[in-house]
């Protein structure tokens, strides 16, 4: 059923958005809660790894992943030229690494130096140890949006890395802040 009265809404004017559209924007967002991953790649025997919290599955059939990256960025810049990447879905356990991964400027020689992983046996890619799930993709399609790039993967390889106890310990991104589903 429909209430009565109108919403208090903030209306864009048009154009470039204002500061004050943006930090609006970006406090209410925030409000979206989403699981945090890894996306990685390795392009001229460099490895590239970034946190991420904006990505979904987009088909089954094939399966068929989507990543959203900021179009300027080193991760994103290395898996557009790159072709192929891995995505580690990340527990808990791993929001050291989620918070260092996406510290601006860390260092791009040794940056998973203090972070557990394996390759991944289709594409090379980092594959964070005991990721609640992983990927390795193929990069069938990118599509700018804004300042970020939307790189559409289909799956080359897929599995979990994760103990039964750690299945049920996603690590949640909400308000601007990690979140544990499990106590």
């Amino acid at each position: 059923m429909e209430t009565p009265g109108d919403l208090d809404a903030h209306r864009l004017a048009g154009g470039p958005p204002s500061d004050a559209d943006i930090d609006l924007y970006r406090r209410l967002s925030a409000d979206i809660a989403a699981g945090v991953a890894v996306v990685s790649t390795s392009l001229r025997n460099r490895d590239y790894a970034a946190t991420v919290s904006a990505f979904l599955s987009v088909s089954y059939d094939p399966p068929t992943l989507l990543v959203s990256l900021y179009a300027e960025s080193r991760i994103g810049e290395a898996v557009a030229e790159a072709g192929t990447w891995a995505l580690s879905l990340l527990s808990g356990k791993h929001q050291g690494a989620a918070n260092w991964l996406a510290s601006p400027g860390i260092p791009l020689q040794g940056m998973l130096a203090q972070v557990p992983y394996r390759r991944g046996p289709a594409t090379g890619s980092a594959i964070l140890n005991g990721a609640l799930a992983y990927f390795e993709l193929r990069t069938v399609a990118t599509h700018p949006a804004a300042t970020h790039l939307l790189v559409v993967g289909e799956v080359l390889a897929m599995g979990s890395d994760a103990a039964a106890a750690e299945a049920v310990d996603p690590l949640i991104h909400f308000g601007s802040q990690y979140h544990r589903l499990a106590p």
